[in-house]
C-alpha cells in the first residue's frame, strides 16, 4: 500500500478542493445545484481518487484510479475558466484557482507518465496482418446447388 500523503499530486489535489469550496461559497444560489455542485465534486475527485488508487495493491488499478484523477482535475480547469467567464468566479478567485489545478494536472500527468514506463501494457498476441484477410476471391468456388423445379 502506497502514503498517498507523501505523493505531491496529493497536496496540490487537496489545497485545490479547499480552494474550490472557499471560491465557490460566493457562488449563485441557483447554481447550487449546477456549476457549484459540480465544480466542488470534481475537486473533491481528485483527491480522493488519488487515495483510493493509493490504497489499490495492483499497479494497474493504481494508474487507473490517477487516471481518473487526471480527468477530474481537467475538468477542474473547464469549469473555473466557465465559472469565471460566466461572472461566478472573481478574478482573484481564477489566478487563485488555474494555477494550482493546471500544477495538479501536471504533476498527476508526470507521475502516470512514469508508471506506464516503468510497467508497460502488454502487448497484444494477434496474428500476422495477412492471416487475418480472407481467402483471394479466385480461390472462391461458387457453391454447389442445382435448380430443379418445385414439385
Amino acid at each position: 500500500m502506497r502514503d498517498h500523503t507523501k505523493l505531491k499530486a496529493f497536496v496540490l489535489a487537496d489545497q485545490l478542493a479547499i480552494l474550490v469550496y472557499r471560491n465557490t461559497a460566493s457562488f449563485p444560489k441557483e447554481e447550487i445545484f449546477g456549476l457549484t455542485a459540480q465544480i466542488r465534486r470534481a475537486a473533491v475527485s481528485v483527491a480522493s481518487n488519488i487515495v483510493e488508487g493509493s490504497a489499490r495493491l495492483s499497479e494497474a488499478e493504481y494508474v487507473h484510479f490517477l487516471d481518473i484523477a487526471y480527468g477530474s482535475v481537467r475538468e477542474v480547469e473547464y469549469q473555473a475558466g466557465l465559472s469565471y467567464r460566466l461572472g461566478f468566479l472573481s478574478t482573484a478567485g481564477h489566478a487563485e484557482l488555474l494555477p494550482i489545478a493546471t500544477e495538479t494536472a501536471k504533476v498527476l500527468n508526470g507521475l502516470l507518465r512514469a508508471l506506464r514506463k516503468t510497467d508497460p501494457a502488454p502487448a497484444l498476441s494477434l496474428p500476422p496482418p495477412a492471416s487475418r484477410l480472407p481467402p483471394p476471391a479466385s480461390s472462391l468456388q461458387p457453391p454447389a446447388f442445382s435448380l430443379r423445379p418445385i414439385a
